[in-house]
C-alpha cells in the first residue's frame, strides 16, 4: 500500500490531503505539522481573529475529526527535521516515517528585523501565525502605542486593526510609498487616505534605524533622527519561503523549491506546493505567496500522483480587508506602462496597461470591477483603455466585445 506523506499543515498542506482521498486515493496518508492545532485558515488571524470576532474552531480549515474520518493520519506538534530522497525516509521529533511519495508544503516564513537593532526584545512580533497573534493579542488595549514597521498589506491590515480597538498607530515604511512592492501610486494614495482618515501616523520614505530598550521594546529611533514612543512593535517587512528542509535535502532551489509545470521537484517522488515553490509561468518562473495559488497547485499536486499529468495553470488573484474595504486583485501588474482608474461613491478600481494588454486590477469595494477584470485577463482579453476609464462605460458589456 502506498503511503503519501505531506509535510507543512497550512492551506497547501490541508488541500493536497484531502484531494488525494476525494480523488480515490486508498493508501496511507500522513500529513505532518509543527503547530499543535489542526490546519487553519491564516488571512483572518491579522483581521477577524485579532478583532475577537472569530474563535479558534472557527479557523480551523476542517473540523478535527475530519482527518479521522477521511482515514488521514494528522501529525500535529511534530517536526521535520531531515529528508533522505535515497531512502525514501523522514527524521522527524516524533521519531522515523517512511514515504513512497512525499508533498513539500513548508509555506513561508517572515523576515524578522535584526537583532542588532532590537529585532529580539521584548514586544517585538511578525504576524505569521496563530502563536504570534495570540502573543500580540494582550496587547490590544485602547490608547496603547504601536509602531508598525512595513507599509504593505500585512502591515496595513494590522494597522487598519489597531485603529479601529482605539490604539495610537504609527506605520513607518522606508520605501517612497505603502504598496510601493506590489501596486500602482493610484493605489497607493488610496489607501494611505483611508488610513490617515482613521487616525494612523504614516511615515513614508522613513527607515527604522533602530529600536530602544533594554529587555522591552519601548520605542524607536528613525532614519531621520525621530525618536517615537511605542509600547509595542508589529514587523511586516516580507516573507521567504521555507526551503530549508528541501536545500538540506539536494532538491533544487530557486526563489522557492523549484517545480516543474506538474509539481514535480528534481528527486523522483517528491513534490511541492504553495507559498515554498516557483513555478513554471507564462514563459518565466514565479513564486506566489497566495491562499487561491496554495489551494489550486496542491490540488493538482494530488491529482498528478494520482497519474494525471496534468499541468499548473495559474490564475493568480489576491485580497486585503481593511476597514470596510475589501480590496481585490487580479492578475499580476509586473511590468505595467500606464494605469487607469474608475472611481466611485467609496469604490475604486485601478486598471494595469502594458501597451494596450491588461495585466491586472485593483479593485476597491468594487466587485463588480473585479468580477470583470478578472475574466477579462484569464480569457485574455484587453478592453480598449478609453472605455475603461469612461465612467458610463457598462463594464459588464466588456465581457462580450
Amino acid at each position: 500500500m502506498q503511503h503519501v506523506v505531506v509535510i507543512g499543515a497550512g492551506q497547501a498542506g490541508a488541500s493536497c490531503v484531502a484531494k488525494l482521498r476525494n480523488g480515490g486515493f486508498d493508501g496511507r496518508i500522513t500529513l505532518i505539522g509543527a503547530e499543535p492545532c489542526p490546519p487553519y485558515q491564516r488571512p483572518p488571524l491579522s483581521k477577524g481573529y485579532l478583532l475577537g470576532d472569530m474563535t479558534l474552531e472557527r479557523l480551523f480549515l476542517r473540523p478535527e475529526a475530519f482527518y479521522a474520518d477521511q482515514g488521514i493520519t494528522l501529525k500535529t506538534d511534530c517536526r521535520v527535521t531531515a529528508i533522505d530522497p535515497e531512502t525514501h525516509v523522514l527524521a522527524t521529533t516524533d521519531g522515523q516515517i517512511a514515504y513512497d511519495e512525499l508533498v513539500l508544503a513548508t509555506g513561508s516564513v517572515p523576515r524578522r528585523l535584526p537583532e542588532a537593532i532590537g529585532g529580539a526584545l521584548d514586544g517585538v512580533f511578525t504576524v505569521r501565525d496563530l502563536a504570534d497573534v495570540d502573543a500580540m493579542a494582550p496587547r490590544f488595549v485602547k490608547g496603547a502605542k504601536v509602531l508598525i514597521v512595513g507599509g504593505g498589506y500585512i502591515g496595513l491590515e494590522a494597522a487598519a486593526v489597531a485603529a479601529k480597538l482605539g490604539l495610537e498607530v504609527t506605520l513607518v515604511e522606508m520605501a517612497d510609498r505603502i504598496l510601493q512592492r506590489v501596486a500602482a501610486p493610484e493605489t497607493s494614495d488610496y489607501f494611505r487616505a483611508l488610513h490617515e482618515g482613521r487616525g494612523v501616523t504614516l511615515r513614508e520614505g522613513v527607515g527604522l534605524e533602530r529600536l530602544l530598550g533594554e529587555t522591552h521594546v519601548t520605542g524607536a529611533r528613525l532614519s531621520d533622527g525621530t525618536e517615537i514612543a511605542a509600547d509595542f512593535v508589529i514587523t511586516g517587512v516580507g516573507i521567504e519561503p521555507d526551503v530549508v528542509l528541501a536545500a538540506a535535502a539536494g532538491i533544487k532551489i530557486e526563489n522557492g523549491i523549484k517545480v516543474d509545470a506538474q509539481g514535480r521537484t528534481n528527486m523522483p517522488g517528491i513534490w511541492a506546493a504553495g507559498d515554498c515553490t516557483s513555478f513554471p509561468y507564462r514563459g518565466g518562473r514565479i513564486r506566489l505567496e497566495s491562499v487561491p495559488n496554495a489551494i489550486d497547485q496542491a490540488e493538482v499536486v494530488a491529482e498528478n500522483i494520482l497519474g494525471a499529468g496534468k499541468e499548473y495553470v495559474a490564475k493568480p488573484w489576491f485580497w486585503s480587508d481593511q476597514y470596510d474595504v475589501k480590496l481585490q486583485i487580479a492578475g499580476l501588474n509586473a511590468g505595467y506602462d500606464r494605469v487607469v482608474s474608475r472611481l466611485g461613491d467609496g469604490s475604486a478600481s485601478f486598471w494595469y496597461y502594458l501597451g494596450d494588454t491588461l495585466l491586472a486590477v485593483d479593485a476597491a469595494n468594487d466587485p463588480r470591477g473585479y468580477m470583470v477584470g478578472k475574466r477579462l485577463i484569464e480569457a485574455g482579453k484587453s478592453p480598449d483603455p478609453a472605455l475603461v476609464a469612461d465612467p458610463d462605460t457598462d463594464l459588464k458589456a466588456l465581457l462580450k466585445t
